[in-house]
């Protein structure tokens, strides 16, 4: 029994970890591409051009992207922002639960950026930049 629960939790972790994250922007927003360094900077408060939507704190995707975007775990992230709050030089991106109020919010607005797995885009969205 212990063994088929190992074996379950090991084949969903290396399932999310193939997952590819993309970063998604509305449909009318002029941008095509991006690199990783730039989406950085809007979810870690160094650039306004752009509305950050972020995924909830503690989720794994929100994880992924903070690693493969900025180099940065989760701890380093919730730093980065603490320290924007307290100075009053910054408001953290507004969270949301899941890929589907993530890519609901980005669609409503035209200066949202966000990110979501690739398996959850459709048309509402545009991807402009794939986290392998």
């Amino acid at each position: 029994m212990l063994q088929a629960s190992l074996l379950c939790a090991l084949s969903a972790t290396a399932l999310s970890a193939s997952a590819e994250t993309v970063v998604i922007v509305n449909k009318a927003n002029p941008a095509t591409r991006m690199f990783s360094e730039q989406a950085s900077q809007f979810f870690l408060g160094k650039s306004a051009m752009f509305t950050p939507i972020d995924q909830a704190e503690g989720s794994p995707i929100r994880a992924d992207f903070y690693h493969k975007a900025a180099d940065k775990d989760p701890a380093q992230v919730k730093a980065i922002w603490s320290k924007l709050v307290f100075t009053g030089k910054g408001t953290p991106p507004k969270e949301y639960s899941s890929n589907a109020e993530v890519k609901k919010a980005v669609a409503a607005d035209p200066k949202a950026i966000g990110y979501i797995d690739k398996s959850a885009v459709d048309d509402t969205v545009k991807v402009i930049l794939t986290l392998p």
